[in-house]
C-alpha cells in the first residue's frame, strides 16, 4: 500500500498487521492503531491527531518529520527506525518502549516520560525543554541534547559513560584523579 496526501479518519486498523506500507504527507484523524504491529513501514511528514496507539509495536519503521497531537501512546513499543525529527510535544510517553531508534532532532519538549524505556536511542540536537524523565532507563542513548537545568531526570538510569557527558554539558571538569 502507497498512500500520498490521504486524508484517513476514524478508522478501526486494531489488531491490523501492515508491512511495507508507504504513507506520505498523509493526515490520520482518530484513528485506532491499538495492538497493530507495523513492520518496515513509512509515515514520511504525516500528521497523527487524536489517534489511539495502545499497545502497538513498531519494528524497522520510519517516521521522519511526523507530528503526533493528542495521541495515547500507552505500551507502544518501538524497534529500530527512523523517528528523526519527529513532533512528540507534552506526549505521555510513560509506558513507551523504544530501542534501538534513531530520534535525532525528535521534539519531546514538555513530554512526560516518566518511566519511559528509550534504550540505545539517538537523541542527538532533539528538543527537550522541560521534559520529565524520571525513572526513565536512558541506558546506551545519546544524551548530548540532554541539560539537566531544562529537564527532570530524577531517579534516571543511566550508565556512567552517559553520566560523563552529562556533566560535560553543565560545564563540569570530568577528571580520573
Amino acid at each position: 500500500m502507497r498512500y500520498e496526501g490521504a486524508a484517513i479518519r476514524e478508522v478501526d486498523l486494531c489488531e491490523a498487521m501492515l508491512e511495507d506500507c508507504s504513507f506520505e504527507s498523509c493526515t490520520f484523524t482518530a484513528v485506532r492503531f491499538n495492538c497493530t504491529k507495523l513492520i518496515g513501514s513509512t509515515f514520511k511528514d504525516c500528521r497523527f491527531a487524536g489517534c489511539n496507539w495502545w499497545d502497538a509495536s513498531l519494528t524497522d519503521c520510519t517516521l521522519t518529520a511526523s507530528v503526533f497531537d493528542r495521541c495515547e501512546l500507552s505500551g507502544l513499543e518501538v524497534q529500530g527506525g527512523d523517528w528523526s525529527d519527529v513532533e512528540l510535544l507534552g506526549a505521555d510517553l510513560g509506558t513507551a518502549e523504544f530501542t534501538r531508534v534513531r530520534m535525532r532532532g525528535a521534539n519531546l519538549s514538555g513530554a512526560r516520560c516518566q518511566g519511559v524505556v528509550l534504550r540505545d536511542v539517538d537523541l542527538s540536537g532533539a528538543g527537550l525543554r522541560e521534559a520529565d524523565f524520571t525513572r526513565a532507563d536512558l541506558r546506551g542513548s545519546v544524551l548530548t541534547a540532554f541539560d539537566p537545568r531544562e529537564v527532570t531526570l530524577l531517579e534516571a538510569i543511566i550508565t556512567p559513560d552517559q553520566a560523563v557527558d552529562i556533566a560535560i554539558s553543565l560545564d563540569i571538569s570530568v577528571r580520573a584523579s
